[in-house]
């Protein structure tokens, strides 16, 4: 993995934000924030990827069906960003 993206000793939000990233810089930043959401005991997540053609959304949706750190994933509902976003559930430690 990456090197951690936030300050020493202070736990990941529980969302990322992958709107306007090109498809790689997605990806990378996707797979550092699980790990560390992951480490810090995070069990539930929302990935930011916004509405758009659904390009993104598709792909993050199907890097997230290929991690060992993840329990399930769904579309947000209302008040949660619906299409724009996909709530992760993490699996337990």
């Amino acid at each position: 993995m990456s090197e951690n993206v936030y300050p020493p000793d202070t736990p990941p939000v529980d969302e990322v934000h992958l709107r306007r990233l090109t498809a790689d810089e997605a990806i990378t930043k996707l797979d550092t924030y699980l790990h560390d959401a992951f480490v810090s005991g995070l069990k539930q997540i929302k990935v930011v990827h916004g509405k758009g053609t659904g390009t993104l959304r598709l792909l993050v949706r199907r890097e997230l069906g290929k991690n060992s750190l993840v329990h399930s994933f769904r579309p947000g509902g209302p008040g949660e960003g619906r299409e724009g976003v996909t709530v992760v559930e993490l699996a337990e430690k």
